[in-house]
């Protein structure tokens, strides 16, 4: 039996956007009076089934390499994979008994959604269907909570992605700034019939990250607020019991572990499931994303009732499904939960569905023609592969790039006298471009997020801070220990995105030395760094607005900044100068060293 879904309260005066969603059984209406209570003792159970941090896979794909996706694990990626494990849980269980709900971070990530938002948007009179809303249609999806990559490409793009869509886009905590109203879904109610006589109401509440407001400053800033997950969760939590919520389930964009990444920049956990897991009390289980970890069950103690939470988190890209199994008994006049248990399946253990496959066979096509355009040459090959324990030409080309736009962007103004510098991160250690003919996707492939420049001015002091704090990536070495180069990165979880090479600048990282004293003959042009110099730091949005939380540059003065990508600023210089050369770019900046003797 499927489930409906329809409105069932008024629009927000903001959004027009409905506060509430409600899915119910397909029955006549004159048989959705309240049944008769079944006899005590009587059991009902039921499965939630998962996604999170889908990121526009829909097939086992990978458009920058232009190949089946494949990685270290041999995880297999897409809501293809997903579908079939769906439709088995589905047959195993009774469709009627379960629910699919996904917690964000849909329409960006791959260059099929990007292609959607910016090649052929769905925003364009008559535009298409955005493949994610095609395929979560296909497969009924019951709900999913807003991520924060959902506002990358501006408001109307998710509106119209919302529209499109055959389920809810739940936010409690995405608010209207001005009326503080709910500029999306809060939650939605949905019912399962069970074989006693009694309905099962099952509430999801949506909860998006509040760091949109610093990462999407420039398409929410005046907007829409996002106050913290806890605040909102205490708000309707009790809301939804008292509407006779049986079971609450959270949907939440944000990780388990409690910490931020971007400082102090706003009074809100970044990864807060956890904690609404603590505080919060009424809370059965919590569907958790964005960290992109593979959660299959965790369980926190709520402190107000002593009851345990069930939280898991289905990895990221559609690797993973969670499944939360439900065991009601009717006890006192009404369902209680009696048991809950989590746990994921591999997507790689199943096909694509052919259903999904014929369904996007012509936008996935579309997309591989887009990608592999050539758009210039190159003079040899570069890889990303030592990236993260070299400075290599490849990193190199992202850094000149943007220094070069921005000291193009600034000339004739009052910064235009002083050095540029620029920073980036090996996003990929699998990005190559190839020697000879460049495609466009060789040249994205170096840039897979959708991340804009900006210009901010620093002082020598300042940066020498700033490449400090970077340098933690590295785990400390003994001069003498034996050099293993995948086990020198990466200390303390940092993720490779979060270690940025400076260039324009020449210096050491000891990596023999304790965090905080690691950076030594930092110069620039030959001369030690004066602290009191002033530079232009060419940067990224993320890190402008306090990803990562690095030092002074979320405070520091903006002088200049651009709305397009830096993915499409590295394709159109490419296609701008014909023919890529590491000999007019390319140095060694940077190097690690132990005691002052290089590793390599």
């Amino acid at each position: 039996m499927g489930l409906d879904r329809r409105v069932f309260l008024g629009s927000s005066a903001v959004t027009g956007a409905a506060v509430a969603w409600t899915g119910a059984s397909a029955v006549p209406a004159a048989a959705a009076a309240p049944a008769p209570g079944p006899r005590p003792g009587r059991t009902y159970a039921f499965t939630v089934m998962g996604t999170t941090d889908l990121h526009g896979n829909v097939f086992n794909w990978d458009y920058f390499t232009d190949r089946e996706f494949d990685d270290k694990a041999h995880n297999d990626v897409g809501l293809a994979k997903i579908s079939t494990l769906v439709e088995k849980v589905r047959a195993e269980k009774g469709r009627c008994n379960t629910l699919l709900i996904d917690a964000g971070d849909t329409i960006q990530g791959t260059q099929l959604s990007y292609y959607y938002a910016k090649v052929d948007p769905i925003t364009a009179r008559r535009g298409p269907v955005h493949p994610m809303a095609q395929a979560m249609n296909a497969i009924g999806y019951d709900a999913a909570a807003l991520g924060n990559h959902e506002f990358n490409y501006g408001i109307p793009v998710l509106r119209k992605f919302q529209e499109q869509c055959d389920f809810p886009l739940l936010g409690a905590n995405a608010v209207d700034a001005r009326s503080l109203r709910p500029a999306f879904p809060p939650y939605s109610m949905h019912r399962l019939r069970t074989p006693h006589g009694r309905d099962v109401k099952v509430a999801v509440l949506g909860l998006t990250n509040p760091g949109i407001a610093i990462w999407d400053k420039a398409h929410v800033q005046g907007r829409m607020a996002f106050p913290g997950l806890e605040e909102q969760a205490a708000k309707y939590v009790p809301r939804l019991r008292s509407m006779g919520a049986d079971v609450v389930i959270v949907s939440a964009h944000s990780g388990s572990s409690g910490t931020s990444s971007y400082g102090d920049q706003l009074p809100y956990v970044e990864n807060a499931a956890g904690l609404v897991a603590e505080q919060v009390p009424g809370i059965d289980a919590i569907l958790v994303g964005h960290a992109h970890t593979e959660i299959p069950e965790y369980r926190v103690r709520n402190k107000a009732t002593g009851r345990d939470v069930v939280l898991s988190e289905p990895l990221k890209w559609g690797q993973r499904l969670t499944l939360f199994d439900f065991e009601l008994s009717w006890q006192r006049g009404r369902w209680s939960v009696a048991s809950v248990s989590a746990r994921v399946l591999n997507a790689n253990t199943v096909p694509e569905d052919p259903k999904i496959v014929r369904l996007l066979s012509d936008e996935h096509r579309k997309v591989v023609e887009y990608v592999n355009q050539v758009i210039g040459t190159s003079a040899q090959a570069m890889s990303s592969a030592e990236g993260p324990v070299k400075d290599v030409p490849i990193i190199d080309l992202i850094n000149h790039v943007q220094a070069e736009t921005v000291k193009v962007a600034l000339a004739g103004t009052e910064w235009a006298a002083l050095p540029v510098l620029s920073q980036a991160s090996c996003f990929s250690r699998t990005a190559v471009i190839p020697e000879g003919k460049v495609t466009l996707r060789d040249a994205a492939g170096l840039y897979p997020f959708e991340n804009t420049l900006e210009a901010r001015v620093l002082t020598g002091a300042q940066v020498k801070d700033y490449l400090e704090y970077s340098a933690r990536y590295f785990v400390r070495t003994a001069p003498d220990a034996v050099v293993d180069p995948s086990k020198l990165t990466n200390a303390d979880g940092i993720p490779d995105y979060n270690y940025d090479a400076v260039y324009g600048l020449v210096y050491d990282v000891d990596i023999a030395q304790p965090v905080g004293s690691r950076i030594t003959g930092l110069s620039f042009e030959g001369r030690p760094v004066d602290p009191q110099a002033r530079f232009v730091l060419a940067v990224n949005n993320y890190r402008a607005s306090g990803g990562g939380a690095f030092p002074h540059v979320a405070g520091a003065k903006q002088v200049w900044a651009d709305s397009d990508e830096i993915r499409n600023t590295i394709i159109s210089w490419v296609r701008a100068k014909g023919r890529v050369d590491p000999a007019g770019f390319a140095s060694v900046g940077w190097r690690l060293t132990r005691a002052g003797v290089p590793v390599f």
